[in-house]
C-alpha cells in the first residue's frame, strides 16, 4: 500500500529550516533506507511538502512525522496522511 503525507510549513520554512535540517534529512534517509519512504521534496512555492510512502499501514507514516524534527519544532503546521491508490507505477 501507498500513503501521502502532506506538511503544510511556516512562514519562511526555507530560512527557518537550516538547524533542523541535518536531522530531518537523517530521520528521511532512516526512512528510505528502511523500505518505507519512497520519495520526498518540498512543493512549490515551499509552503507544503509530499512525502510518499510504501507501508502495510497509516502507523510507520503516522509516526514518522510525530517524530520528524521539523513537526516536533513547529516548523510543520499541519500534516496529514492519506491512503494512496497507485494505477500505473509502483
Amino acid at each position: 500500500m501507498y500513503f501521502a503525507l502532506f506538511y503544510t510549513t511556516v512562514e519562511n520554512f526555507i530560512e527557518r529550516r537550516q538547524p533542523l535540517r541535518e536531522a530531518h534529512l537523517a530521520h528521511a534517509r532512516r526512512s528510505h533506507q528502511d523500505g518505507h519512504l519512497v520519495l520526498a521534496g518540498a512543493l512549490q512555492p515551499p509552503d507544503a511538502a509530499l512525502l510518499v510512502f510504501r507501508a502495510d499501514s497509516a502507523t510507520p507514516v503516522e509516526d514518522f512525522a510525530r517524530n520528524d524534527p521539523y513537526v516536533a519544532s513547529g516548523l510543520v503546521k499541519s500534516w496529514r496522511v492519506r491512503e494512496w491508490t497507485v494505477v500505473i507505477g509502483g
